[in-house]
C-alpha cells in the first residue's frame, strides 16, 4: 500500500498528462472548493428586513438591470 503523498504525485501526474497543466490545476480546484449551502444562505438572505425594504429593494434591482439591457440591445 502506498501512502498518501505518493497517491496525490501519481494522481495529478496523472491528470497532467491526460488534462494539461492548467487543466488539471483546474480540476483539483473545483474539488477542494467548499460546498455552498444554499438553504442556509437563503434562509439568512432577508434576516431583519421587512418585507416593504425587501420589495423596494427588489424594484430598485429591477429597475438597473431592465436599464442595463437596454443599453444592450
Amino acid at each position: 500500500m502506498i501512502v498518501d503523498t505518493e497517491i496525490k504525485v501519481l494522481g495529478f501526474e496523472i491528470l497532467t498528462k491526460h488534462l494539461g497543466l492548467v487543466e488539471a490545476e483546474r480540476f483539483v480546484s473545483l474539488i477542494q472548493r467548499e460546498k455552498f449551502d444554499y438553504t442556509k444562505w437563503r434562509q439568512s438572505l432577508f434576516t431583519g428586513m421587512s418585507g416593504e425594504e425587501i420589495s423596494k429593494r427588489a424594484m430598485e434591482y429591477h429597475k438597473q438591470t431592465a436599464t442595463a439591457n437596454k443599453t444592450v440591445e
